[in-house]
């Protein structure tokens, strides 16, 4: 091979990993956009029916229609701005800030129990603050012990393959961060951080067996904590039958099922919701997929759900083409948390799962629980700006098939375009 030809062969080589860069980039930015948009269209789905379904209860005790629209107006803007802001800061900067971000959660948990910080509502202490401005820490601890947990996946990979491994430190960690969330008590909020946590692990590498055997052990646990206090033994009674005492135990269910059995195919319209008419509790907050049921029908939960699925599909995709296993196991972790709660909450809603007081994602009305839904999004949003395509770790015929879609071709002095033989 001539001096002439071995230059040739080198730019045409330079220029195929340009196009393959310029390939990974358009990839991330169709996941990114794919992101934002179903982010976005939840969001408004949310803001119409926090609108519509608070209007009576907020006329009721506030003489105000529009008070709780207006409070979830502001949480969105300020979720959207930490959105925005998360998807700019390189992801792998949480690595570290995760750890940090959990001893403050831990604090804050800890404040709420004490009577002089945190605010008792409906016989639960979940909230600081005061007033309008009140927040979670059990919703920063989803995304705090998220962190944590596929920071300590990745430093120990290929360990964890003994209960020893897996306990420590992760599953003390989450042990006290869910034992905290129990004292509140908040059952609902603790299975999700659950969820969470057993998900991590498992794309992590932890066997089979020592998974099974972790997902036995939580099972039989919250079976307990289900089963130690009246309230929640009442709501798992009532899930298995509703309709034996629909005045008290089973109220919530029955009404919610009346609700989308009014709605039928299309309906009742927009705002003309009757079971909002103080019949059906929390009706924009835990029960809001009903409201929306009834008022926009089969239609409306159905393009719910699919909203759903296409942002599972997206944070899936975004997932198999991080660029590292932090970023991996982050992706799939912000997915599960955001798919599997709104699993949970329309589960409830419809009877298929027990009543656990969890919000519809993004479509609740909640201040805390949206922000911090919304920086999660901004972080998975980062992700898929860094995303490579074919993803690490996959096959040579899979890399040569993405990367042979259309043969480059470079000048040669005689004028005429061709591609350099790799004969030569």
């Amino acid at each position: 091979m001539t001096v002439v030809e071995l230059a040739k062969t080198k730019i045409w080589q330079r220029a195929r990993v340009a196009e393959k860069a310029r390939a990974g980039r358009g990839a991330g930015t169709r996941s990114y956009y794919l992101v934002m948009i179903l982010t976005g269209v939840l969001l408004s789905f949310g803001l119409v029916m926090i609108l519509s379904a608070s209007s009576v209860s907020s006329y009721t005790r506030y003489g105000s229609s529009f008070l709780f629209f207006k409070r979830q107006l502001v949480w969105a803007a300020l979720g959207v701005a930490g959105m925005f802001v998360a998807s700019r800061i390189d992801y792998r900067r949480w690595r570290s800030g995760g750890w940090v971000l959990l001893l403050g959660t831990i604090g804050g948990l800890v404040l709420v129990l004490h009577p002089a910080f945190g605010t008792r509502v409906g016989g639960s202490s979940r909230w600081l603050g005061f007033g309008a401005i009140r927040v979670q820490p059990s919703e920063l601890a989803k995304l705090a012990l998220l962190l944590v947990a596929a920071d300590v996946c990745v430093r120990k990979q290929g360990k964890m393959t003994s209960l020893r491994e897996v306990v420590l430190p992760l599953g003390a960690i989450s042990a006290l961060v869910a034992g905290l969330i129990m004292l509140q008590p908040d059952l609902g909020t603790m299975l999700i951080i659950a969820m969470i946590a057993f998900v991590v692990i498992f794309v992590g590498g932890v066997p089979l067996p020592l998974l099974g055997t972790i997902g036995l052990m939580g099972g039989f646990g919250a079976m307990g904590l289900a089963l130690t206090e009246g309230y929640r033994r009442a709501r798992l009674f009532a899930f298995l039958n509703p309709f034996a005492d629909p005045l008290k135990a089973g109220y919530q269910s029955v009404q919610s099922l009346i609700a989308l059995g009014s709605g039928g195919i299309s309906g009742v319209g927009l705002g003309a919701s009757r079971q909002k008419w103080l019949y059906v509790p929390n009706a924009h907050t835990d029960f809001i997929f009903a409201i929306l049921g009834e008022e926009m029908g089969l239609f409306g939960t159905l393009a719910i759900i699919s909203l759903f699925v296409g942002f599972a599909y997206a944070g899936v995709r975004i997932a198999r083409r991080a660029p590292d296993p932090f970023g991996r196991l982050v992706a799939i972790g912000i997915t599960v948390w955001i798919v599997g709660q709104g699993i949970v909450n329309m589960g409830a809603v419809t009877g298929l799962l027990p009543i656990t007081g969890v919000p519809l994602p993004l479509v609740s009305f909640g201040g805390s629980a949206l922000v911090i839904s919304l920086v999660a999004i901004g972080i998975l949003a980062n992700i898929a700006r860094q995303e490579q395509w074919p993803p690490p770790g996959a096959t040579k015929e899979k890399r040569r098939s993405a990367g042979a879609k259309r043969p480059l071709r470079v000048a040669t002095d005689t004028g005429h375009a061709r591609r350099p033989s790799a004969s030569r």
